[in-house]
């Protein structure tokens, strides 16, 4: 069935069509056109946010939440471009999003119209893919299109540019549309030779290791993962981006490994013989300096986006496919060979780091909050089945160390951008996802205050997530840096001076929420309690941490991993050292 109608009431058809139920933005002049049939549907919600970014990082959080394609909108020029760092933050983290953007009347397109900004330009090098629509009749398609690239093959941030006259033009639009994606055909599933040839290293190794990375939990394949491990006993690591993917409290899990993973699970990289490396990209943060990276490992190398395929590290067996598949056709193969490894002095290796070298933290003399332990009383008292979601710092280090994390995705965060800000709306966009379940944002005091105005929108829109802000009064991970290799000069990182400036309590109130505050380790408990039993309104709470407090272990960019020092001055003892 054909209809007539404006290309804006196109663009929303067709968000209908695909699923889509909220959208996350603010009207403008380009984008205005489609706010009117958006002000008549029934089946998407948009929410104001307060700002661009806001939009784009509740987008990330929305589909990082619930696996969906995330979706959010604004204006040409300053709307368009406020969207590029949510773009780019979903580009390194392989989040599926599609970006939806006015842009000025074609005929103005290269004039420096007013509010014009090239934005497919702009937004080419850190988008999967990006359109620029000037013909109403190519709407419905393009939406189409662009959905499937975003959320197939490797997730990615998909653009979609309409100019104001094609929004406002008539056109004929049908359902479904036929894609035109000629070029576009990503692999799935992996060559069995591969598969073969990475059985066959599992079972010469001694010291393997199963380096797991975001690509495992965006193929959905926690529980295949799980069955592989279990059924080869060989031990486990899972980045930043895959906390929860494999169970924390799985015997076989080392860690995190990286610049702040814990001793056993970058000693198991650093010695292993073997590593098979599922939905990783081999990034800089966890590989350190990269030529002194497991400088005895063999190489398996799974990931769905052939480009990531030996671009930092040679993989001896390299496997193009999608994560879930790659996993079950190893266990195929694993299960009708007889061959099994013997890691009996590996695992007594590994267990001994864990046993000597866990994580901890230090203790203040003047009686002041250690910001570990309110993450183990959250953790603790909010529970596995929490989302918590972080910004960018040391209080995301102490989040993916402190919190204990049982389920794939409940741990969101920005991994490769590292953007501050991230957390606030990406709450809000996953508390949206997932109304059901309790949504913590863990958050800085200086990310907090970059991104703390969608609180009104969380008020407004009634949506109650719980913040916590890990305050230590200046930008605690830069403060950290200027401490180790900066001679304490702390320049430009004191966020307060002498004063509380702002209140974060009066702040929530201002803005609608419940403003709590905790300074003492006894009071922890009681305000997380308190925090948990409102579900009405937004709740922030400001814990007032030591400024001091510093992230432990921690390998200093550019080193080597073997470099590791668990806290000043102290290092961890490998088992092939000299005594």
């Amino acid at each position: 069935m054909t209809e007539r109608m404006t290309g804006a009431q196109a663009l929303v058809r067709a968000l209908e069509h695909m699923g889509v139920d909220t959208v996350f933005g603010i009207p403008g002049g380009a984008i205005l056109p489609a706010y009117d049939p958006l002000y008549d549907s029934t089946k998407v919600r948009h929410v104001l946010v307060r700002h661009e970014q806001g939009a784009g990082h509740a987008a990330e959080g929305y589909a990082q939440a619930t696996g969906r394609v995330g979706v959010c909108m604004a204006t040409s020029g300053p709307g368009a471009t406020n969207l590029v760092t949510p773009i780019a933050d979903a580009y390194m983290d392989s989040v599926p999003m599609v970006a939806i953007t006015g842009q000025v009347p074609s005929g103005a397109i290269g004039t420096d119209a007013f509010q014009e900004a090239d934005i497919s330009g702009i937004t080419m090098p850190i988008t999967k893919h990006n359109f620029l629509i000037t013909d109403p009749s190519e709407i419905a398609r393009t939406i189409m299109e662009a959905f499937h690239i975003a959320s197939t093959g490797r997730p990615g941030p998909v653009l979609v540019d309409i100019s104001k006259d094609a929004l406002q033009s008539e056109t004929t639009f049908s359902w479904p549309p036929t894609m035109q994606l000629p070029g576009y055909r990503p692999v799935t599933k992996p060559h069995s030779k591969q598969i073969r040839e990475a059985a066959k290293l599992i079972a010469e190794s001694r010291r393997p290791v199963l380096y797991v990375g975001g690509g495992v939990h965006k193929a959905g394949a926690s529980a295949e993962l799980r069955q592989l491990a279990e059924l080869t006993n060989i031990p486990v690591v899972t980045t930043l981006m895959a906390r929860g993917t494999f169970p924390d409290s799985h015997p076989q899990h080392m860690g995190m490994p990286g610049m702040h993973g814990s001793v056993s699970a970058v000693g198991a990289l650093q010695q292993s013989d073997l590593i098979i490396g599922l939905g990783v990209r081999f990034d800089d943060r966890v590989t350190g300096h990269l030529a002194s990276f497991a400088p005895h490992a063999k190489v398996v190398h799974a990931d769905i986006d052939p480009a990531e395929i030996s671009k930092n590290r040679h993989a001896d067996v390299p496997i193009v496919g999608d994560c879930k598949e790659v996993i079950s056709d190893l266990i195929g193969v694993i299960q009708s060979s007889e061959a099994r490894g013997d890691y009996a002095d590996w695992w007594s290796i590994l267990n001994g780091y864990k046993k000597t070298y866990p994580l901890g933290y230090e203790t203040f003399a003047d009686g002041s909050l250690a910001p570990q332990y309110v993450m183990e009383r959250l953790s603790a008292i909010a529970g596995p089945e929490t989302y918590y979601v972080a910004g960018v710092g040391q209080h995301q280090m102490w989040a993916s160390q402190f919190i204990g994390y049982e389920n794939p995705g409940t741990f969101i965060n920005s991994g490769g951008l590292g953007t501050m800000g991230f957390a606030v709306p990406a709450a809000m966009g996953a508390k949206m996802g997932r109304p059901e379940s309790v949504v913590w944002a863990i958050d800085g005091d200086g990310c907090f205050q970059m991104t703390n105005q969608e609180l009104a929108t969380c008020a407004l829109e009634g949506v109650p997530v719980k913040i916590a802000v890990i305050n230590n009064g200046n930008l605690g991970m830069v403060r950290q840096w200027q401490t180790l290799f900066y001679d304490q000069r702390y320049s430009n990182t004191d966020l307060q001076t002498t004063r509380r400036i702002p209140d974060f309590v009066k702040l929530a109130e201002a803005y609608g929420c419940v403003g709590l505050r905790c300074e003492r380790p006894e009071d922890v408990d009681a305000v997380i309690k308190k925090a948990m039993e409102i579900n009405d309104v937004p709740v922030v709470v400001d814990f007032v941490v030591h400024q001091d407090a510093m992230v432990w272990p921690m390998v200093a960019a550019g080193t080597s991993n073997d470099d590791i020092k668990i806290a000043r001055d102290m290092a961890p003892k490998w088992e092939n050292e000299d005594d």
